[in-house]
């Protein structure tokens, strides 16, 4: 791998802000790294090379002539953008075959925010069809395969952000999450995510993009190596745009000022209704004793109302009375699930058969008051039990990165270890502990209270410098 993989975001834009380093030469080994990585898991979809190389020598040439203090804080560092952001001469399909052909007129606004910054996007990158499943898979790109573990998945729908990021080809970039759409990408891949307080970042510029409450449900978070890189990214894309009316203005804490010997652990390993395998399970626990070997106090409830995520995560959308997946499906007229299903058993339909399984599924009632009543009392318990100045360490999943389809086979409701958190409206950060013995990432979430970004990503600075955060694949 070349000099500059290993390399934070950050410590890249000082390099450069320097004159360490051209910015030019950052970009091309970051191209470089994508024409190797590319072709084996399929993560970029779209590239921009050409446009890139103009920017990183207009970049160069600021830098001559302007001073430190006056330059943007990602000026000249190259990045990816997941495709279901719109992003100007790029395609915005987020793997609808309908929306084939379609290309972005302007930026999203986190788009915008991020290139006003100063960072450069390489390209645009894979997702699941229309941002609903857990597998990047579409039938506009193909599929991700996982850096590590071509056999295995990258997650969804940011997968195709997570992968490129994992390979040691981008080094952030911007995903979106209704259910865990950054953290399990950043879980399977072995990165860092972070899921926004519900609000904080807008949504505007995203397809499909989200309806009512659901804006806040579904937050626009940063992918990254590293971790100091989130807080970085946040501060960029977050605050109200005009336009999106579920974004509120609210100051995000300040990091320098979060004593980890302060904080209050918890520590939960399931949610009582789905097992998580041994690996993660002994993660978990190397995360918890080395927290107790250095004095630290951390307790291990029992939070019942955990096992009804899946209905509480349905039922919290269902009431904010969001347009229907099936008829986003059908670009704005309903699909017919059973006939999309022949058709697709005879590979006629143009539609994944997770797609088609949720455009089923949500014709099935559920008692929608009862279980959005069971999400305001667990919110109201989870603040109660985390508190102002506390985490919870919380499964990212069931198991590291499962084989392709297994999920849908298998495990069709195991992402609600991440969903959960987006309808409690909780910042969360997924943070990498190494590798198993079969070379798949491990890791957990660190969770908290609205408002508490800053306390879950110095938890997570913290743990990348007691269990060295993300390790490259042999790829």
């Amino acid at each position: 791998m070349n000099e500059f993989i290993n390399l934070s975001a950050t410590r890249l834009a000082d390099m450069i802000r320097k004159r360490e380093v051209r910015s030019i030469e950052v970009v091309e080994a970051y191209i470089k790294q994508i024409e190797k990585v590319n072709p084996i898991i399929n993560a970029v979809v779209c590239t921009r090379f050409d446009e890139a190389l103009k920017e990183a020598k207009s970049a160069d040439e600021a830098i001559m002539k302007e001073s430190q203090d006056s330059l943007p804080p990602l000026l000249g560092v190259p990045c990816t953008i997941k495709e279901s952001f719109s992003f100007k001469g790029m395609p915005n399909t987020s793997g609808l075959v309908s929306r084939k052909g379609v290309v972005a007129n302007k930026d999203a606004v986190t788009v915008e925010r991020l290139r006003r910054a100063g960072a450069i996007p390489l390209g645009v990158t894979n997702v699941s069809e229309l941002c609903m499943w857990m597998e990047s898979n579409n039938y506009v790109y193909g599929r991700t395969n996982n850096p590590y573990d071509q056999t295995r998945i990258v997650g969804g729908s940011s997968g195709g952000e997570g992968a490129i990021i994992g390979a040691g080809a981008s080094p952030f970039g911007l995903g979106s999450d209704i259910g865990g759409s950054i953290r399990m990408p950043a879980f399977f891949n072995g990165v860092f995510g972070h899921k926004p307080t519900g609000g904080l970042v807008p949504t505007s510029g995203h397809f499909p993009l989200p309806e009512n409450e659901v804006r806040r449900y579904s937050t626009v978070g940063p992918i990254a190596s590293h971790a100091e890189d989130l807080m970085t990214i946040l501060k960029i894309i977050s605050g109200p745009d005009g336009e999106d009316k579920e974004c509120k203005p609210f100051s995000i804490g300040d990091i320098s000022q979060v004593l980890f010997s302060d904080l209050k652990f918890i520590s939960i390993y399931n949610n009582m209704r789905i097992n998580v395998s041994q690996d993660l399970v002994n993660a978990q626990h190397m995360v918890v004793d080395a927290l107790r070997d250095n004095g630290t106090k951390v307790i291990e409830p029992t939070v019942k109302g955990l096992e009804h995520s899946f209905e509480i995560w349905s039922a919290m959308l269902s009431e904010a009375h969001a347009t229907p997946f099936g008829t986003v499906l059908g670009n704005g007229k309903p699909i017919n699930p059973i006939s999309h299903l022949l058709k697709w058993l005879i590979r006629l339909s143009p539609h994944t058969l997770p797609a088609i399984a949720l455009a089923f599924l949500e014709k099935i009632p559920i008692p929608m008051g009862k279980f959005v009543d069971y999400g305001k009392k667990l919110r109201e318990e989870l603040i109660e039990l985390i508190g102002a100045n506390g985490v919870l360490i919380y499964p990212s999943y069931s198991s590291p990165a499962p084989r392709h389809y297994a999920p849908m086979l298998f495990k069709p409701f195991d992402w609600v270890y991440t969903g959960i958190f987006n309808v409690m409206e909780f910042p969360s950060t997924q943070v990498p502990l190494g590798l198993n013995k079969e070379n798949l990432p491990l890791g957990i979430q660190v969770v908290s209270i609205p408002g508490n970004d800053h306390i879950t990503i110095a938890v997570a600075m913290e743990l990348e410098k007691m269990f060295g955060g993300w390790v490259q694949p042999k790829l």
